[in-house]
């Protein structure tokens, strides 16, 4: 009768030790939305490099279109004396 009512015990916990509780629940449920605002958060910084760079990009491209146009000889023609 021991062993029976042992048994019946053992299995009663193993099966509640399998169930979630709603505070586990609500845990692994606040675990999940953190990561998710971490994951936000790193897509809109990364966003935000990538138009850094691509400012930084057109800038650069800009000045040496500049310094090219510096560089460039004269269209006018040139003139020479008379004598």
């Amino acid at each position: 009768m021991k062993k029976v009512l042992f048994l019946a015990l053992a299995a009663a916990s193993f099966s509640f030790a399998s169930c979630d509780s709603k505070t586990e629940d609500a845990q692994e449920q606040a675990a999940d939305n953190v990561e998710e605002a971490g994951e936000m958060k790193a897509d809109a910084m990364e966003e935000k490099a990538d138009m850094v760079r691509d400012s930084a990009d057109a800038k650069a491209d800009a000045m040496e279109n500049q310094a090219d146009a510096m560089d460039a000889p004269a269209t006018a023609p040139a003139t020479v004396p008379a004598q």
